[in-house]
């Protein structure tokens, strides 16, 4: 990109026109070596494949103990090649976080040569805390949410019995795993709303103004979202909820220090509509104050009345 001499850059350092085949090149290695990556983290993970399910299933047996349900949970399966299948899944769910430095660095190095020399800085920030927050995510999930889901559906099965019905869990390793890897899935990418929002930010998409503004519809968002990614009880829901609400709160913090600042122009449109919501929230104390003052006259002229009526009476 040519650039006067002594002019400040107008656009990314060292940027050049790439056609679009260019593009699609470079978009095509970065997939290929994110992929060779995961192949690796499901290798690695089919080695220690019966340890990890051992903890994938802690949650459950801790839940059907604690409904104390009789006899010993177990996983089963129908069909010959359903435990292979099964281990794979697991494989497969294991290996996406033993590959998830490598596939958040193939995304980075992907956009960087977008980006200014000082937004590149970031990549090491970037990957790491990327993947502690996809990975912490899902432990969250495993910690928190496995054990309240696992209580509530089991507990279906007391409330069946007190009505004299019979119902016993059969559980079927591959559906297990669905469910699992939907919910760990589910909260790893949940988690990465601050990362996502701080990134935006850095680049001016968006600032933390902006965001704040947007809180009240996102707690909405989150609301609906936690309804749709999370089993179909109320606790569970917020447990999902909650901490995405949490993190994108956290996310205009971070976009506070880190992110492109307001314009004068927004703040000033800031600072008018908080003003005008304080002269609102004013005029409706004084008419709630008002009306208040209007019903204790009303009420003391009429036991006056009452009072008046009462002597005339007597």
């Amino acid at each position: 990109m040519s650039e006067t001499q002594g002019s400040p850059p107008q656009g990314p350092e060292d940027d050049k026109v790439m056609s679009l085949w260019e593009h699609l090149d470079e978009l095509r290695m970065r997939l290929t070596r994110a992929a060779l990556a995961y192949l690796g983290g499901i290798t690695a993970a089919w080695s220690v494949k019966d340890p990890i399910l051992a903890w994938l299933w802690k949650p459950f047996v801790e839940s059907w103990k604690a409904e104390k349900l009789a006899g010993e949970p177990k996983l089963h399966f129908a069909a010959p090649s359903d435990a292979f299948l099964a281990y794979f899944k697991l494989s497969m769910i294991a290996g996406l976080g033993l590959a998830a430095p490598v596939i958040f660095y193939q995304l980075w190095a992907f956009i960087a040569p977008g980006l200014y020399r000082k937004e590149r800085r970031y990549a090491a920030g970037f990957v790491l805390t990327s993947t502690f927050f996809f990975v912490g995510g899902g432990l969250f999930g495993w910690r928190m949410a496995f054990p309240i889901s696992f209580q509530y559906f089991l507990g279906l099965t007391a409330d069946a019995k007190g009505a004299g019905i019979t119902l016993e869990p059969t559980v079927m390793v591959g559906e297990y795993l669905d469910f699992v890897a939907q919910m760990l899935l589910a909260f790893g990418v949940i988690f990465e709303l601050p990362l996502l929002l701080t990134f935006l930010s850095v680049i001016g998409l968006v600032n933390y103004l902006q965001l704040y503004r947007f809180g009240r519809w996102f707690i909405m968002i989150a609301a609906v979202l936690g309804a749709v990614l999370s089993p179909p009880d109320t606790t569970s829901m917020i447990i999902m909820t909650v901490p995405l609400v949490l993190l994108y709160f956290t996310s205009i913090g971070l976009a506070y220090l880190f992110g492109r600042k307001p314009s004068e122009e927004e703040l000033a449109s800031f600072r008018q509509e908080r003003e005008r919501k304080r002269r609102e929230q004013q005029r409706m104390r004084e008419l709630r104050e008002e009306q208040a003052r209007a019903e204790r006259e009303l009420e003391k002229t009429e036991r006056a009345r009452q009072k008046a009526s009462k002597n005339r009476s007597q």
